[in-house]
C-alpha cells in the first residue's frame, strides 16, 4: 500500500518501514549514517531537500541588503561549493546596490568578489582544486571551467547569482573564480588578494607600468586607494601623492607610503604639489571611486609622459569633461585608459603575491579598518559610503 508524505528530520535511528504485499514480508530499511539534511519521505523514497545557510541578500535597489536564510541547490558542471571564512567588502558593491553595474533587472541575488573559504564539494569537471583546499576567491577569471550561473533558492524560488559571491555562509563558485593557496596563508591577506589588493599590484605595474622614481598621484584613499599607495610603495615610485575629501585619512595614506595627503576639498592640489615638491604635473595619476568630478579635476595634471588609469567605473550615463583638452597632445602624449581589474591574473599572480607576503615583503598592515559578522553588512556598508573605512572585512 502507498504511504503518505510525511517530513522528517533524521537523526541516526534506525527506521522500520513495514510493507505488506501478498509475496513480501515484513522488510527494514536501516540507515547507517545520520542524514544532515532535512529530508522528505514520498512513497518509500527518501528525497534530500537542499541544505540551508546564511547570506546578504540584495532584493531591493537602492535598499539594505536583507540577511537571511537561502538554500544551495545541486553543483552543475564546473561549479564549486565552497565554505567561505572572510570576505572584503569592495566599493562595487555600491554600484550594485545602486543598480549602476546593469544588475536592477536581476534582483534578488547574492553579492560580494572576493573572499578566502574551504573546498566542501566539487561539480563534474572540477580539476584544479578538490575538497579540503584552501581557496581565494576572486571576480577575475583564472585557470578552470567556466561554470554556469548557480542558482540559489530563496523564498521557495529560484534565485541566479554570480559566477562568485562573498557575503554568505557558503557559496557556489565557478572553479575558474578560485586559486588554491597553503592553508597556512593568513585570511585577511586572501581576502584582499580577491580584488582589492591584486587590483593595485596590477595596475600600477602591468597598466600604468610605473618606473622607478616616476611620480604618482592616487586620486580616493578609500579600500582600493590605499591598496595603491602601498603598490605604489613597492614599485618605488616618488613622490606618491594620495587626494582625498576626508582629513582622517591622513595618517593611513601616509602609513601606507604616501609621501603627501591632499585634501582636495580645502587645499589646491596645484598649490600643494609646488610647494612641497616644486612640480606641478605628475606621471601617473590613478582614479579609484569613478567621480566625474575627480575625473575632471585631476586629468590635466598629466605630465608630456602621463597616463591616466580610470579604475573607479562612473554611473551609467554619465559625462566627464576634459578641460583644455589640447594639453593632452602635450611631451610624448597623454594616455587616458580604463582598467579592468590591472590585469590581474589570478592563476599567476596570487603565487607570487603570497610569496612576496611569505617574504616579508609583501605586507598588509594598515590597509584593514574593520571586521565584521555578516549580520552588521549594511552597518559597514554605510561606513564605506561616507568614507569612514578602508578596507572591511566581513568574518563568518
Amino acid at each position: 500500500m502507498g504511504l503518505n508524505i510525511v517530513d522528517f528530520l533524521y537523526q541516526g535511528a534506525t527506521l522500520n518501514i513495514s510493507m505488506k504485499t501478498p509475496k513480501t514480508k515484513k522488510r527494514a530499511l536501516k540507515v547507517k549514517k545520520p542524514l544532515k539534511k532535512v529530508s522528505r519521505l514520498i512513497g518509500n523514497k527518501i528525497v534530500k531537500k537542499n541544505r540551508t545557510m546564511k547570506a546578504a541578500i540584495l532584493e531591493n535597489i537602492n535598499q539594505p541588503l536583507t540577511v537571511a536564510e537561502v538554500e544551495l541547490t545541486d553543483l552543475t558542471f564546473g561549479q564549486v561549493l565552497v565554505k567561505v571564512l572572510v570576505s572584503g567588502i569592495c566599493g562595487a558593491q555600491l554600484l550594485e546596490i545602486g543598480g549602476h553595474k546593469g544588475n536592477a533587472k536581476f534582483t534578488p541575488h547574492l553579492l560580494g568578489h572576493e573572499g578566502v573559504g574551504i573546498v566542501e564539494d566539487v561539480g563534474l569537471g572540477v580539476t584544479r582544486v578538490k575538497k579540503g583546499d584552501k581557496v581565494i576567491m576572486h571576480w577575475r577569471k583564472g585557470e578552470g571551467v567556466e561554470s554556469d550561473f548557480p542558482t540559489y533558492i530563496f523564498k521557495g524560488k529560484p534565485m541566479r547569482s554570480g559566477k562568485v559571491t562573498t557575503f554568505s555562509e557558503y557559496s557556489i563558485v565557478s572553479e575558474n573564480r578560485l586559486t588554491s593557496v597553503p592553508h597556512e596563508t593568513p585570511n585577511e591577506l586572501c581576502a584582499l588578494l580577491g580584488c582589492g589588493l591584486s587590483t593595485a599590484l596590477g595596475t600600477i605595474k602591468d597598466e600604468a607600468n610605473v618606473r622607478f622614481g616616476e611620480s604618482v598621484m592616487i586620486v580616493g584613499a578609500g579600500g582600493l586607494g590605499l591598496n595603491m599607495v602601498k603598490a605604489a610603495t613597492l614599485a618605488s615610485a616618488y613622490p606618491i601623492i594620495s587626494i582625498d575629501i576626508n582629513d582622517h585619512k591622513r595618517d593611513l595614506a601616509k602609513q601606507l607610503g604616501a609621501h603627501l595627503f591632499i585634501n582636495s576639498s580645502t587645499h589646491s592640489i596645484a598649490d600643494e604639489l609646488l610647494k612641497n615638491f616644486g612640480i606641478k604635473e605628475v606621471d601617473v595619476i590613478i582614479e579609484t571611486p569613478g567621480n566625474k568630478h575627480a575625473l575632471r579635476d585631476t586629468i590635466p595634471f598629466l605630465s608630456g609622459v602621463g597616463r591616466f588609469i580610470m579604475v573607479g567605473q562612473p554611473k551609467p550615463g554619465e559625462t566627464v569633461e576634459l578641460l583644455n583638452a589640447s594639453h593632452m597632445f602635450g611631451g610624448e602624449g597623454k594616455m587616458i585608459k580604463a582598467t579592468q581589474g590591472g590585469k590581474f591574473s589570478p592563476s599567476h599572480d596570487i603565487p607570487r603575491y603570497v610569496r612576496l607576503h611569505k617574504a616579508g615583503i609583501l605586507n598588509i598592515d594598515n590597509i584593514i579598518t574593520h571586521r565584521i559578522k555578516l549580520e552588521q553588512v549594511n552597518e559597514a556598508i554605510e561606513l564605506v559610503r561616507k568614507g569612514q573605512a578602508s578596507r572591511i572585512l566581513i568574518e563568518m
